[in-house]
């Protein structure tokens, strides 16, 4: 599985920072490794210059027939090597070790090795087979042979393995006090940025759609020299002009409210004088034109339609204000059966299904407007489907509430239609067509009345299908 790097800022600081110096602690490590290798190597070279070559020397002298048969080891360090070669080929070679005589044997590799050493009395790193790392500086001798003297690299390759250990345990403890120090500082230097998160968490969880919206307060501490409190000083701003677009728009909406509350209290009393006047008109007795009765005909038949219009704009208004409604038990199985024989009465040519639980249903609300609401969702299925269309009414009881389905299998809603359905004055025929007696506020009252009691009212359509369910709590 592939680790992803860290995506929150303080991750990535800190990660940046050990990061940093973990480049900078192998940085340290490699330049001193290197310039201990070369000093000891250096010492290394002085040593083998002031041997003077006296080993090697000691092994040329014992190729005479009168010389001592064991070479000059006086003066000479432990485990010193010497070879000399005649004509590019080692005929002796050596080491100093006090705890044995044995011969030293050299593999044809190693005396390739000694063959290619170069005469310039300089210091040369060549590995032999049987003695590892040596130091080795090559001479020329007296008779027209090459004496090569070394001392064992091992001291210096323990010493530095040695400090690579040390800086290795050094700098880990270094990257982990580090990686914690930094995360606590870091976190601690954020911490004016995650009051800015959460100010933003706070308004973006805040109802901002509709009603009054309480803003929280400013942010504190907004220093501007720092980018954080700059940031912190443009959302104090961005929040000050948000509040005061939603106070404006809360104005609006409260004087529309009002408006429209005081046009339809106006206006039901002289709508209803038009009714009174165009009934008792049709009452009268004696000869009455055609075109008389037909025109008071069709003034009674509006006006009973704007009095509906006026009844549901006053009830929008008075649901938006916020009037309480009554809280009282509701037997919501009875109102489904009653709201089904009116549909049925209205729509004999539906065919009206029930599936509701054998014991009632029972919650807290307003009888009067529940019944409303159940009313105006199944003359919508009704109005807006044709006849042998399957209408049914489910009722279930969930762990969250209660949920109220009407379900139907006709044309379905245009999409583009869904989101806004429970709109006011929304109508699927576009020409506004007044043959149905809709007025476009029957869906409005459904998802004001159901909000008003704490529930929530959704639609799903597709051709074929559609589902208005509501939910209230227990």
């Amino acid at each position: 599985m592939r680790r992803l790097p860290p995506r929150t800022l303080r991750g990535q600081l800190t990660a940046g920072l050990v990061t940093l110096l973990g480049l900078a602690c192998l940085v340290v490590g490699i330049t001193t490794a290197l310039a201990l290798r070369g000093f000891l190597m250096g010492r290394l070279d002085e040593q083998l210059s002031a041997s003077g070559g006296r080993f090697a020397a000691s092994l040329e002298h014992e190729a005479e027939p009168d010389a001592d048969n064991r070479p000059d080891t006086r003066g000479q360090a432990e485990a010193t090597f010497g070879a000399r070669l005649l004509n590019g080929t080692v005929t002796q070679a050596a080491v100093v070790d006090e705890a044995t005589d044995q011969p030293l044997h050299l593999t044809p590799s190693d005396r390739r090795a000694l063959a290619g050493i170069p005469v310039d009395g300089s210091g040369h790193s060549i590995r032999l087979s049987t003695l590892g790392g040596y130091r080795v500086t090559a001479v020329q001798g007296d008779d027209q042979d090459i004496l090569i003297t070394g001392l064992p690299l091992h001291p210096v390759e323990e010493t530095l393995h040695r400090l690579e250990a040390v800086e290795a345990v050094l700098f880990g403890a270094a990257l982990v006090v580090t990686g914690i120090a930094g995360a606590l500082w870091v976190r601690i230097s954020l911490h004016p940025l995650q009051r800015v998160t959460a100010r933003a968490a706070e308004v973006a969880g805040l109802p901002l759609a509709s009603g009054e919206v309480a803003m929280p307060g400013p942010l504190p501490d907004t220093d501007p020299r720092t980018e954080v409190g700059q940031v912190g000083t443009a959302l104090n701003h961005m929040l000050g002009h948000v509040e005061d677009a939603l106070t404006r728009r809360q104005a609006s909406e409260e004087r529309l409210r009002h408006f429209a509350a005081d046009a339809s209290h106006e206006l039901r009393t002289p709508v209803a004088n038009i009714r009174g006047h165009a009934e008792l008109a049709l009452r009268l007795h004696g000869p009455v034109p055609a075109e008389v009765r037909h025109a008071l005909e069709r003034i009674d038949a509006e006006a009973r339609r704007m009095t509906r219009l006026v009844d549901d704009l006053l009830l929008l208004a008075r649901l938006d204000a916020g009037r309480p409604l009554e809280h009282e038990p509701v037997d919501l199985t009875l109102l489904i059966l009653n709201a089904t024989e009116d549909a049925r009465a209205a729509g004999p040519g539906h065919r009206w299904l029930l599936d509701l639980p054998e014991e009632p249903v029972t919650v807290a609300g307003d009888a009067h407007r529940l019944q409303q609401a159940i009313g105006n969702l199944l003359a919508n299925a009704r109005t807006h489907t044709p006849p042998d269309t399957d209408v049914t009414i489910a009722l279930t009881t969930e762990p969250a509430g209660v949920s109220l389905s009407v379900s139907d299998n006709g044309p379905g809603i245009p999409e583009e239609l869904q989101p806004e359905v429970f709109g006011r004055f929304v109508r699927a025929d576009h020409a506004r067509s007044r043959s149905t007696g809709s007025t476009g506020l029957g869906l409005a009252i459904v998802h004001a009345v159901i909000t008003a009691h704490g529930g929530t009212a959704t639609v799903t359509s597709s051709p074929g299908h559609t589902t208005f369910r509501l939910t209230l709590p227990n």
